[in-house]
């Protein structure tokens, strides 16, 4: 047999199997998507929750997804980026500057000024400072999906606004909020007749203010929750409110001015904690809702507060939320059917936490490292143990004689790790610039693997569900 005519019969049998093979992953296969996002959850934050919680041989729900990728995060002018562009890159798949909320990347952040009561709250954003580029979230609403975005931040914050708002800089959050309100002054009109389901804190940027009552409300005195309950949102406070909810739209504010409590204290009962739901409990109860829409849903997921325990430095807070992040993810898969729902988790940035040391297997990633040979404390040059998770930089002071980590409990709720750059104050500690990890699971999600700009993201999701 001629060698061209094998190559011919080879290539017709190929191209007659195609036809016959149905195709994986076409592109609008998904109906549903729900996009997971871990605030500061960069790839050590990730291992060290799993050696928390599993041990080192063990897995966590977000790991056990059919496909890993690497994701770029540096935004339009920074190499480290901040929370809005990042997840705004997810969401629109443009890059743009630290700050700015979906916005195209010629908008430069122009801080908000203050009212008359000193909150932040007035838009400086000018008709010539850029335009707003089209959300995930907008797109399946104008193909007639249900919407949401859930997270353990105030509702304002940089993550979930992403999704359903444009403005140059994410700390205009009265004006966020506005933004959401169907009908209402300011109103985003590409929502259609809003977000079907809004859970998260800041209930301040959604109420009047109040000299004695809500020092921190709105100047212009409107009540934004009595304008979603109008257009039909059930209107939630507690846990139990939220569980209530029976209809298609609901708003859920669970904290009166700040995000909720971490999950340590949640559970606690401490502040407002005692009334507030998991974030499981938001995830099951937004799938619920959205689910009644025969057409599908696109939901945002935000474990928010990862990234505020890291500022802190405080790692057993980081990954006691990661933790409460996984168990959404868990309790996510265990309602959704995954041949018409495509899973995303990933991350904004990274964070400067990092593992070092030699401890053996099984030292409890809290604790201070050992040497894996002896099992023994190992010590710095100073002569002190030093613990297995640091961070490069931190508020935390550094002192000229390091303190003796072996004398106090490193495992404690309240335990700041030791940092390598002394900011100066409380929180500082920076943003990491290194790549986070990506997991994803469903159709649609092929194209998820290897190395990607997070801009990238944005395109698959939008082909999954055929947007």
């Amino acid at each position: 047999m001629k060698i061209t005519t094998r190559i011919g019969m080879l290539a017709a049998a190929a191209a007659s199997a195609c036809l016959t093979m149905p195709a994986a992953h076409a592109a609008g296969e998904a109906k549903n998507v729900i996009f997971f996002l871990g605030d500061g959850m960069g790839p050590a934050t990730v291992t060290a929750s799993r050696i928390y919680k599993y041990g080192e041989s063990g897995k966590l729900t977000m790991e056990s997804l059919k496909r890993t990728a690497r994701i770029k995060t540096f935004s339009n002018d920074a190499q480290t980026t901040d929370s809005a562009p990042s997840m705004a890159a997810y969401m629109t798949g443009v890059k743009m500057n630290n700050e700015v909320i979906s916005m195209s990347p010629d908008t430069k952040a122009t801080a908000p000024g203050t009212d008359g009561n000193g909150n932040k709250t007035i838009n400086n954003c000018l008709p010539t400072n850029g335009t707003s580029v089209p959300t995930l979230l907008e797109l399946a609403k104008a193909r007639g999906k249900a919407t949401g975005a859930i997270t353990t931040t105030e509702l304002t914050h940089a993550t979930p606004a992403a999704t359903y708002s444009h403005i140059c800089h994410r700390d205009a959050q009265y004006d966020i909020a506005a933004q959401a309100v169907p009908g209402g002054a300011g109103f985003n009109t590409a929502l259609g007749d809003g977000v079907d389901v809004l859970m998260g804190g800041g209930r301040n940027h959604w109420t009047p203010f109040d000299a004695t009552t809500n020092k921190k409300g709105r100047a212009d005195g409107r009540n934004l929750l009595t304008e979603f309950s109008a257009k039909g949102y059930a209107v939630a406070a507690t846990r139990d409110q939220m569980m209530q909810a029976s209809g298609n739209k609901l708003i859920g504010l669970f904290s009166t001015t700040s995000h909720l409590e971490y999950e340590i204290d949640r559970v606690a009962g401490k502040g407002e904690g005692a009334t507030q739901p998991s974030l499981a409990d938001m995830t099951a109860k937004a799938i619920e809702l959205l689910s009644k829409n025969g057409n599908g849903y696109f939901l945002m997921v935000e474990g928010g507060r990862i990234d505020h325990a890291l500022h802190g430095t405080n790692a057993k807070r980081a990954l006691e939320d990661t933790i409460a992040f996984d168990d959404a993810i868990k309790r996510a898969l265990s309602m959704v059917d995954l041949s018409n729902t495509i899973i995303v988790v990933t991350a904004d940035h990274d964070h400067t936490m990092t593992i070092n040391g030699y401890s053996h297997r099984g030292n409890p990633i809290l604790a201070t490292a050992t040497d894996y040979k002896t099992k023994k404390t190992a010590l710095a040059a100073d002569g002190l143990p030093y613990t297995t998770l640091v961070f490069g930089n931190g508020g935390t002071p550094r002192k000229a004689t390091r303190d003796n980590p072996s004398l106090v409990d490193t495992t404690a709720n309240d335990y700041l790790q030791e940092v390598g750059v002394n900011l100066g104050s409380p929180g500082a500690e920076t943003h990491g610039g290194g790549d986070v990890m990506l997991f994803s699971t469903g159709p649609g999600s092929a194209p998820l693997k290897g190395t990607l700009d997070n801009t990238k993201v944005f395109g698959v999701v939008k082909s999954a569900l055929g947007l």
